[in-house]
């Protein structure tokens, strides 16, 4: 089996690029800050220096930064990884947090890049303690409106991350946890983190290349 973006996650990807339509008729702190990051990503795609040819590592790691505000990987993590978590050391959570982080950061650079005028209506949130659903409407280009539920919760003061999103009701965690689940029932926990390994060995193999056409280019 191999680890793949699934569909819910590519229109996760598509719909944090999108252009934050209406305002709720109420909205606490989990929808302001999670409407503030979207705010963010469009200014990066907007930028006209970011979009000149060769800026491409400028953009994506301004990108990358925006992911880092808007998701708790950590959280993300042990929830996918689920009954599987409490079996593991620190430093293998540390590993994977890391090696997940990553693959989720790079389909999420690779797809948000695919902008293209989406938009996304808030519908409101609803807060119990330290844990929050803020409900959005994806709006396509072509008038169709899918359901997106971002899961977040409450990190530190009043900073909410996200930690899961539910498109049209499927869960981007429950998702991962099965295929993750699979991989350690039949082939081991480390075959596992050999695959994000080398998921992660060719997302450098491509930073790599795109820093050569950079330098390239500037020459």
């Amino acid at each position: 089996m191999t680890l793949r973006t699934t569909q819910g996650l590519v229109a996760l990807l598509l719909m944090l690029a999108a252009v934050a339509a209406h305002r709720p008729a109420w909205a606490g702190p989990p929808t302001d800050q999670l409407r503030a990051q979207m705010d963010r990503v469009i200014k990066v795609l907007e930028d006209p220096e970011l979009k000149q040819e060769g800026r491409q590592v400028e953009r994506r790691a301004a990108i990358r930064r925006v992911a880092n505000d808007i998701f708790d990987f950590t959280e993300t993590t042990r929830r996918s990884l689920g009954q599987h978590w409490h079996a593991r050391t620190a430093a293998e959570r540390e590993e994977f947090v890391r090696l997940y982080a990553d693959l989720l950061e790079r389909s999420y650079i690779g797809k948000i890049e695919m902008y293209s005028g989406e938009r996304i209506q808030f519908l409101g949130d609803s807060m119990d303690r330290e844990q929050a659903t803020v409900r959005t409407k994806l709006i396509t280009k072509a008038g169709t409106e899918i359901p997106v539920d971002y899961r977040m919760h409450r990190v530190a003061g009043d900073r909410w991350l996200t930690y899961d999103v539910a498109i049209e009701g499927v869960s981007m965690v429950a998702n991962y946890r099965a295929q993750f689940n699979k991989i350690i029932q039949t082939s081991g926990y480390k075959a596992l983190v050999s695959k994000l390994t080398a998921k992660q060995e060719e997302g450098l193999e491509a930073d790599r290349e795109l820093a050569i056409r950079k330098a390239s280019q500037t020459k």
